[in-house]
């Protein structure tokens, strides 16, 4: 595995790496936040404003994301998780501020550098976005085929490992997503986001639609995943469970900004209404009541 890692990696640029000048640009924002010198940022968000038309989704946004963490990220619907992913991503434009990744400024990056930035990352998007078209296995090497000059025979061999490393049986790789049942689906979506070996993975409403143990099953593997491959998780989610099962901190969308961010117990005590709502409003006391 190690080898394996070692040989992909070799073959993307290594020099995105933080320096304490980049650490000084984008300086952690306050809330929740550990000490810079304990903790380098993965992802730095300043300024953030993002709309479609007159609607405006996020304004004056500021998040970091630090290395080695998995930090969930909540808030109600339409309020534009998924779209703060998209903007970090660059699938979506900003009409304001500024996105450091690995401490480097997107804005500053050539097109040929965004490329070898974006190998970095790893993306499992809502419903796992698997082409109907092509098998597991030719889903997973599609990230493959698009960066890195393989054989067939180690691009197959990859791929395999992948789809074993999420769980699924090796006769799963020859199988079309119609044949999949959902929990199938989010780990061959997942085996597709782990293609490159990255640093950096994205997880957008990973557990939705699954029942309440295959949510657990996919919690516990990407907790493991986590922490074997050295990932900082970026995850989407409105799933209670996941964030008392595997996040480090949590941050909260709400008012177009980011109104919190800090370990569950520090949201938890938030005063802020969207808070008190989500985390102690009739659903959660459930939940609450459930775990005890």
């Amino acid at each position: 595995m190690a080898s394996l890692r070692c040989s992909l990696r070799a073959s993307t640029t290594r020099e995105g790496l933080l320096s304490d000048d980049a650490v000084l640009d984008f300086a952690p924002v306050g809330f929740g936040a550990p000490d810079p010198t304990l903790a380098a940022v993965a992802i730095g968000v300043r300024g953030l404003t993002v709309g479609f038309g007159d609607k405006v989704i996020m304004e004056d946004l500021d998040l970091d994301v630090f290395r080695g963490e998995v930090l969930g990220f909540v808030g109600g619907s339409g309020m534009g998780k998924s779209v703060l992913t998209r903007t970090i991503l660059g699938l979506v434009p900003k009409r304001a501020g500024a996105i450091s990744v690995f401490g480097e400024d997107i804005d500053m990056l050539t097109p040929a550098e965004r490329v070898r930035l974006q190998q970095r990352f790893g993306v499992m998007f809502q419903q796992g976005a698997l082409l109907s078209g092509l098998t597991v296995k030719q889903n997973v090497q599609i990230p493959m085929r698009e960066h890195l000059k393989l054989s067939r025979s180690l691009a197959d061999e990859l791929a395999m490992l992948k789809i074993s490393l999420v769980g699924l049986p090796a006769d799963a790789a020859n199988k079309f997503p119609s044949e999949l049942s959902g929990g199938m689906i989010k780990r061959a979506a997942l085996a597709r986001a782990l293609a490159l070996d990255p640093e950096l993975l994205f997880l957008d409403e990973p557990t939705s639609g699954l029942d309440p143990i295959g949510a657990a099953d996919f919690d516990d593997l990407i907790g493991t995943l986590q922490k074997t491959l050295g990932l900082t998780v970026f995850m989407v989610t409105h799933d209670l469970d996941s964030l008392y099962a595997i996040c480090d901190r949590v941050a909260a969308l709400a008012d177009k900004r980011v109104i919190a961010a800090g370990p569950i117990e520090e949201l938890l005590r938030a005063d802020h209404p969207w808070l008190r709502a989500y985390f102690h409003g009739k659903r959660a006391r459930r939940f609450a009541g459930s775990r005890r």
